[in-house]
């Protein structure tokens, strides 16, 4: 790919990212093209519908994260600061409100996806298990309350707030969270409650029904047995 090409199709998923979290993925593409600075044609030469293009943003996404969680891994002096730096790039990256928007327009079958998702988590969980071993991060910290603080941070506030104070105050806030992450022995720390949501957690989760994969996904909890009388279509006794 020529490098005005590749520029012209990093442009598109960039503000196809921004769009799609902020509007939900049946934005119009001639918003997109518009915020990428290219016209509608450009967008449906490199995409031809917009299934293509959702496919693309999550594998974009996914690929970022990936490359910034190997990269605070190798740069950084210590697995917890690594892990630190991870967070607040994902936070940049919208993982957390993207990947929700799209979790029901994509297929969670596909290979490649789920290709990109291992690249993408199996850092990150390097990231833990090195900062566990090495005394730096809380013993009961599990892969799921990383991903779902994200998740949780990346929503934007309600009310008057600019995006871009709205940004500042979530990274201020996810460094607030990150202190709490640390394990000090000059301090004590009464346990977290359940669930330690693990990796295998959530990816089981990703594979249940739609309503029970999208619910879990935005970090809320789900009663499984009213959710299974539901899908049968029977009354709770």
């Amino acid at each position: 790919m020529r490098a005005d090409a590749r520029r012209n199709r990093d442009q598109i998923l960039v503000a196809a990212r921004d769009i799609f979290a902020d509007r939900g993925p049946g934005a119009p593409l001639e918003e997109v093209a518009q915020r990428a600075g290219v016209g509608i044609g450009t967008l449906y030469r490199r995409f031809p519908d917009r299934p293509s293009l959702l496919r693309a943003v999550a594998l974009d996404v996914l690929a970022r994260v990936a490359y910034e969680a190997r990269l605070a891994l190798a740069e950084e002096p210590n697995a917890f600061q690594a892990l630190a730096r991870y967070m607040h790039r994902a936070l940049d990256l919208r993982i957390g409100v993207v990947m929700p928007a799209l979790v029901n327009q994509i297929p969670l079958e596909d290979a490649e996806l789920l290709r990109a998702r291992e690249e993408a988590s199996t850092p990150v969980q390097d990231l833990i298990d090195g900062a566990q071993g090495d005394g730096t991060l809380r013993p009961d910290v599990a892969f799921g309350d990383i991903s779902l603080l994200i998740t949780r941070l990346a929503r934007p506030l309600p009310g008057p707030f600019s995006r871009a104070l709205d940004d500042r105050l979530a990274h201020r806030h996810l460094d607030l969270l990150i202190d709490g992450l640390r394990a000090g022995h000059d301090r004590s720390a009464a346990p977290l409650p359940e669930p330690a949501m693990t990796l295998a957690d959530l990816q089981a989760m990703a594979v249940a029904t739609e309503p029970t994969a999208q619910e879990h996904l935005l970090g809320q909890p789900i009663d499984h047995e009213q959710h299974a009388q539901d899908a049968c279509g029977e009354a709770p006794a």
